[in-house]
């Protein structure tokens, strides 16, 4: 049993200048890796016919997957399909299956329908076709010298249906593909170099066919170990020993011992805990109780939000203090626990965080410069506070702002609580 390996290939100039945020290679890039699937390289191109022919010769000469997005939209900017077309050494039809595709979307919408639409069920004759249960424009798939190749719509929604219900199970029936397990677990108040010191011995004495990968955020760092074999049950076994071993290795600064966000985190020993919460949030401008009521479930534990970001919202709806505000200033440890204290009295909630920083790029000063936060934990019982001095630009500042508050709060619960 080989490895498989495969090439994300992603089009379009909006990649390339920006304005476009490539997430379709992330999760394709997960979705191969629990297939089996080893993804070798990521490739961007804009929408040149020369660049994208060079990619897929590039993708081909060391995957036997390419995987292509973008381009199959109806506009003249959109040139995958003839340029694959050229390639593969097709020419252009209409699929059956295609056209019923778009006229039927289309009457659903009660739209017009004009040929620049129709165009979209055209298809290289020499590719078998992937129908778009959620868009317009078709999928293709090509086999040349041995390499699958198949291009998708961009459209993250569309991307993913075609790649669940129709390739991820085409290339596991094409291919024989090995196991891959990985574990992951979170730490946090550690840094990589003392976490790698702590288990240089166990790591050293790890089977040759076991990496462990350090993946570090700004005092917290995640650990993962990654196998790669032929045998799933024995392999996941044999990653398993070595993960309740490095958990205990490291248990004084676990977080989880799952892949997943803080808030999540939060959110299961809240409803562990059948407990609730709030957020008073100045500097992150709501942006905690987005992450949190992110993920399914969370009504029965996240209450509601005050976004103060204007003091007289904190002294107006949290009661928060003027002669504090005047004298400590809005991002400063009294604030933060009147922030606190007065959210769970508008809410009722058991905890609470808030917040209240200098995000930057301005509003900083030599006392307080850009990236000063203050943040609190509190229930009816005990506060607890944290100052922080971020280092990055807004949304990085804003993001690791709310996941150190949440753990923050992570800790709160487990000194009251420290099991449901």
């Amino acid at each position: 049993m080989e490895k498989v390996y495969a090439t994300l290939i992603t089009i379009g100039d909006e990649l390339l200048i920006g304005q476009v945020i490539d997430t379709n290679s992330a999760w394709m890039a997960q979705a191969l890796n629990e297939a089996g699937i080893l993804v070798r390289q990521r490739i961007s191109v804009g929408d040149m016919a020369p660049d994208i022919v060079h990619a897929l010769e590039e993708g081909a000469a060391g995957s036997q997957v390419v995987l292509i997005t973008g381009g199959l939209g109806p506009t003249a900017d959109d040139i995958t399909k003839p340029v694959l077309c050229e390639y593969f050494g097709g020419k252009l039809v209409v699929d059956a299956g295609a056209l019923n595709n778009v006229k039927e979307i289309f009457a659903r919408l009660n739209r017009p329908l004009i040929e620049r639409n129709l165009k979209q069920a055209e298809v290289p004759d020499v590719c078998t076709v992937i129908q778009n249960s959620r868009g317009t424009a078709p999928g293709m798939w090509f086999e040349k010298d041995g390499v699958v190749f198949v291009s998708m719509p961009g459209v993250p929604h569309e991307m993913k249906g075609m790649m669940t219900h129709h390739v991820l199970p085409a290339l596991q029936e094409r291919f024989a593909l090995p196991a891959i397990v990985h574990r992951t677990l979170l730490t946090a108040g550690v840094g990589e170099s003392f976490l790698a010191d702590m288990i240089q011995d166990w790591e050293q004495a790890l089977p040759a066919h076991l990496k462990l990968a350090y993946l570090p955020n700004y005092g917290m760092v995640r650990l993962r170990i990654s196998a790669v074999g032929q045998n799933k049950p024995a392999l996941e076994e044999e990653v398993e020993l070595q993960f309740r071993q490095l958990q205990q290795l490291v248990a004084n600064y676990l977080v989880t011992n799952k892949d997943e966000p803080m808030e999540k985190v939060v959110g299961r020993m809240l409803l562990e805990r059948k407990a609730t919460m709030s957020t008073a949030e100045s500097c992150t401008g709501g942006y905690i109780a987005h992450i949190i009521t992110s993920h399914a479930g969370s009504s029965e534990y996240f209450l509601g939000s005050v976004v103060s970001y204007d003091n007289r919202v904190k002294e107006g709806l949290l009661g928060v203090d003027a002669g504090t505000l005047a004298t400590h200033g809005a991002v400063s440890e009294a604030v933060v626990q009147q922030m606190v204290q007065g959210v769970l009295a508008a809410t009722g909630t058991d905890y609470a965080v808030a917040v209240s920083g200098i995000m930057g790029p301005g509003g900083g000063s030599n006392e307080k410069p850009v990236g000063t936060v203050w943040m609190a934990a509190g229930s009816r019982n005990k506060t607890i506070t944290q100052h922080m001095h971020f280092r990055f630009d807004r949304r990085r500042n804003t993001e690791l702002t709310a996941t150190h508050a949440l753990n923050l709060l992570r800790r709160l619960i487990l000194e009251e609580s420290p099991t449901a």
